[in-house]
């Protein structure tokens, strides 16, 4: 394949490449043995700190491996909800501020533009601090649910909204040639594709959604990261619980990512026994 971007390198070029490759690998595995004697010499390999991860004979090993699984039940059921809120909610928005006559349409960027500029964690604090106080007691799930919504079902909003903007303009000249209205343009040409090529961004903002669960630990939200914390406390080990929680995130975050792929994979395969549109048809 014909380089683009750059040349690709020549025999001096390649030798140079290799002899980096190898002198940065050497360091980095120097760094690791570093950091693995100091922790050994800490105790940190040390059976008692792993035991309750690992050795299902600990005694601390059921209650805890039962604590951190509801926290992780905890975080995928709230996680959840704002994922479908935020893209059902977002979705509205941006259908809003694209159909939106001038006279109104400031009220709706003002609102988007508020929300997207407050930080994610000062709108689970206010849902749940003035919420309560005007007459709406949720629980503290609903309270993370809504906080977590606020804010990115707006950011979810411009994601689909620069969707639609990048489409070429032909597509809404087209359907309003064929009679359709703004709506049914939008409904049935604009967004299918706007999601489609907007896919990668979109669920990279819900895997923002499922991390920032974790800020429910500041409403006391009983969370993966607050049932570790918790268990920390007790098992005084630390390294190892954290580094626990954070592979447990990294598995589902990467999950999500291989069902995107996957998905966007699908919607870009050809229908079978379809005719593309680039298809002579002879008479």
């Amino acid at each position: 394949m014909t380089a683009v971007l750059f040349d690709a390198p020549g025999p001096r070029g390649r030798r140079r490449v290799l002899v980096g490759s190898v002198v940065a690998g050497v360091v980095l595995a120097g760094l690791a043995v570093v950091v693995g004697l100091r922790l050994s010499d800490n105790g940190q390999f040390a059976g008692d700190k792993w035991g309750p991860l690992l050795n299902p004979s600990d005694t601390s090993f059921g209650p805890l491996w039962r604590s951190l699984w509801g926290g992780l039940r905890a975080t995928l059921a709230a996680a959840g909800w704002a994922m479908a809120f935020s893209l059902v909610l977002g979705t509205v928005l941006a259908v809003t501020r694209i159909t939106a006559r001038p006279w109104y349409r400031w009220l709706v960027v003002s609102l988007i533009e508020v929300l997207r500029g407050v930080p994610v964690v000062m709108a689970i604090f206010f849902a749940s601090r003035v919420l309560p106080e005007l007459g709406v007691h949720l629980s503290l799930r609903w309270y993370l649910v809504i906080g977590l919504t606020a804010y990115n079902a707006v950011v979810i909003a411009e994601i689909i909204r620069a969707g639609v903007s990048a489409l070429p303009r032909g597509q809404t000249e087209a359907a309003y040639a064929i009679g359709l209205s703004r709506g049914a343009a939008l409904r049935l040409i604009l967004l299918p594709q706007a999601f489609r090529i907007m896919l990668p961004a979109l669920i990279s903002q819900v895997v923002v959604i499922l991390k920032d669960t974790s800020l429910g630990a500041f409403i006391s939200y009983e969370e993966l990261l607050r049932r570790g914390n918790f268990a920390v406390q007790s098992l005084g080990n630390p390294l190892q619980l954290y580094l626990l929680i954070g592979a447990v995130f990294i598995t589902v975050n990467f999950g999500l990512s291989r069902l995107a792929v996957a998905i966007e994979h699908r919607i870009s395969r050809p229908t079978r026994g379809r005719p593309s549109a680039t298809t002579d048809v002879v008479p």
